[in-house]
């Protein structure tokens, strides 16, 4: 085999072992927490729920930059490798956490995935440097595709994979890629090499510790946000989320001082300067928020109102989501490697911006939906959007890493990821934002009119109208029936046997659509600007740096 064929088949199991690593948990909590023994909406448990959701995320979102700088330094084979090694041993870990272990359990899931992700970012960052190492620029565009395909697919095959492993034991869904990992890891260790030099600098001490710092503050801060503060249904105004914002962003613009100042940056600021570079970026960044809409909103859309209304159990609605969600996976298989071919022949200018045009589409296509939509209209939608983020990625990350001189790629490739991962996080909290704004608004009432309508006392639709919003759209989001959960033990659990699959999504609907379409319109203009710097970014771009 081919050098360059060994490094593409290495580094797409390796992007889609990370991707499906990140979304198995998120479609597995119901199982988790069931197998700790601990209810992740009880009384001061929700950080715990939003450590074990996002922990992962809050890793690769705070070091890659810093992890791509070093492989270019020390080598991007030997830290790839040291990612697998990393990301195994976690695995396995992870697999032999006891079961009824409560909290002391769920700490060391946490700590353990916090590590995991250290392995998984050192993969991320170097793969696609890696295969742009080893491609000719004429074929870089193919094997970025194919790539790119191999990420998105997991993401969607977590969830499946997810639901279905759960079913069994919950620590199926960690040991389950044991021997990906493993085999990934002995196949590395002997077949990849170093085809780069490696840089010759001091270490950037200064510059490393203001980003990570900065970025670990804010991402924590604006993943708190999502914790009710004091009466307040969201932590917008916890002394924590403030300081931690403020603090962030100044240590951030420290950052960005010291690395137009230092003689060996860990960011070179000349990145900037390539309009490649900025702008596929930026373009990268926006779709990132906007797909956000997709992820979010729509899961919790089916799980929380679609499927109930139709019979599936909250505890089988994960998995059945998951299905539902198999249309974006076959359009961006589908599109992502053929874009990318076409990348190499055309540039990545046309592609990326029809497939952010394509994207936005889908997105004001969803907002025009009922609550309780026609199947077929809403798979064609998801196949649309499926085929946008193809046919964008693909063009988008070629153009990026061509315009990268061969010396930077890791690092470079690291910014653009991290960008990404901070766009998914911003989108979450935008969108949940929303969406708890407009049910602190609206769901009280709803809540309360519909408890009346279906013949209960004003007693106990008072009860049910002072439900936690932000709790509701958690175990909506969680798979967990949130009447049962939040009601358990008080007087009105016995009275309240009323079928949750035609009290709740009713009484959620009218508020959750509301908001739905105030979210998919702002992710709608967020991927048309996203299509605005895909266009602005100029012609065909192969640069000399992208030849060597």
């Amino acid at each position: 085999m081919q050098y360059k064929w060994t490094v593409l088949t290495n580094t797409t199991l390796s992007g889609l072992m990370s991707s499906i690593n990140m979304t198995i948990v998120l479609i597995s909590l119901p199982a988790i927490f069931r197998g700790l023994s601990i209810n992740p909406l009880a009384p001061g448990e929700i950080a715990v729920l939003l450590w074990v959701l996002m922990g992962y995320s809050i890793v690769t979102a705070t070091l890659l930059v810093t992890f791509g700088r070093l492989s270019d330094m020390y080598g991007r084979v030997k830290l790839y490798i040291y990612g697998f090694l990393i990301f195994t041993a976690c695995s396995i870990l992870l697999s032999v956490i006891p079961s009824n272990s409560g909290n002391s359990g769920a700490f060391a899931l946490i700590g353990i995935r916090l590590v995991q992700a250290v392995g998984g970012g050192l993969l991320m960052v170097n793969g696609a440097a890696l295969i742009t190492d080893a491609f000719p620029v004429e074929e870089r565009g193919k094997a970025l595709g194919i790539n790119q395909v191999s990420f998105i697919t997991g993401s969607v095959l977590g969830l499946i994979l997810g639901g279905l492993l759960s079913i069994y034991d919950w620590h199926m869904i960690f040991l389950f890629s044991v021997p990906f990992a493993v085999a990934g890891t002995v196949w590395a260790m002997f077949k990849l090499k170093e085809t780069s030099a490696l840089i010759k600098v001091k270490m950037d001490y200064w510059g490393n510790i203001t980003l990570v710092l900065g970025l670990v503050l804010l991402s924590l801060a604006l993943t708190y946000t999502l914790i009710p503060y004091s009466a307040n249904p969201m932590g917008w105004k916890s002394p924590f989320v403030i300081s931690g914002l403020i603090i962030g962003t100044a240590l951030i613009l420290i950052f960005a001082y010291i690395e137009i100042k230092a003689k060996a940056p860990m960011l070179a600021p000349h990145l900037f300067k390539l309009k490649a570079f900025l702008f596929g970026n930026l373009a990268a960044t926006l779709a990132s928020l906007g797909r956000g809409a997709v992820m979010f909103l729509v899961v919790i859309w089916l799980q929380g109102i679609y499927l109930p209304l139709h019979g599936i159990s909250y505890a089988n609605a994960p998995f059945i989501a998951a299905l539902y969600m198999i249309p974006i996976m076959a359009g961006t298989v589908l599109l992502a490697p053929v874009s990318g071919f076409l990348t190499d022949r055309y540039g990545a200018r046309p592609f990326a911006t029809a497939g952010m045009i394509i994207f936005t589409i889908s997105l004001l296509l969803l907002a025009m939906l009922n609550y309780n939509f026609n199947p077929l209209f809403f798979e064609i939608i998801l196949f649309i959007s499926g085929i946008g983020s193809g046919m964008f990625a693909s063009p988008n990350t070629t153009a990026i890493m061509d315009s990268v001189p061969k010396s930077d790629r890791a690092s470079g490739n690291g910014v653009r990821i991290t960008l990404q991962n901070i766009g998914q996080t911003i989108s979450m909290v935008l969108f949940f934002t929303i969406l708890i704004t407009i049910f602190t608004i609206y769901l009280p009432g709803s809540m309360y009119s519909r408890a009346v309508s279906a013949g209960l006392s004003q007693n106990i639709a008072m009860q049910l109208s002072k439900l936690s919003p932000s709790g509701l759209l958690f175990a909506s989001f969680i798979g967990v029936d949130p009447l049962a959960s939040m009601l358990n033990g008080s007087t009105t659990s016995s009275t309240v046997h009323i079928s949750t699959a035609s009290f709740l999504p009713y009484a959620l609907a009218p508020s959750f659509m509301k908001g739905m379409a105030y979210a998919l319109y702002i992710a709608a203009a967020m991927a048309a600007a996203s299509a605005i710097f895909s266009a602005l970014r100029g012609g065909k771009y192969i640069l000399e740096a992208a030849r060597e």
